[in-house]
C-alpha cells in the first residue's frame, strides 16, 4: 500500500488532526513522546473515545479499553520522514 503525505509533524500538537483522502476521513495523533498514529475518534492522552457509542480505545494499538465496544479499532501505520507525517492506507 502507498504511504500518503498528510501534514507536517510540527502541525500536530499533542492531540489529533483530521485528514481526508479519497473520500475517507482519518485522524492523525501525536502523543507526549512525539510518536504519530492514525485512526479515528476523540483523543485524550493515549486513549480515544468513539463519538458514536463512547467506547474508549488505545490509539497506539487500537485495543478496546471500555464497553460497549466488542471489537478493537482499526489502526493504520504512521511514520515521520523529513518532518512530514505519512500514513499507509
Amino acid at each position: 500500500m502507498p504511504w500518503i503525505d498528510t501534514c507536517t509533524a510540527a502541525g500536530i500538537e499533542e492531540g489529533a488532526k483530521r485528514f481526508g483522502h479519497n473520500g475517507r476521513t482519518f485522524a492523525i495523533y501525536r502523543n507526549h513522546q512525539h510518536e504519530c498514529f492514525c485512526t479515528d475518534g476523540l483523543v485524550t492522552e493515549n486513549m480515544i473515545e468513539c463519538p458514536k457509542h463512547s467506547s474508549i480505545f488505545d490509539f497506539t494499538t487500537g485495543e478496546a479499553e471500555m464497553l460497549p465496544a466488542c471489537k478493537n479499532l482499526h489502526t493504520y501505520p504512521a511514520k515521520v520522514e523529513n518532518g512530514r507525517v505519512l500514513i499507509e492506507v
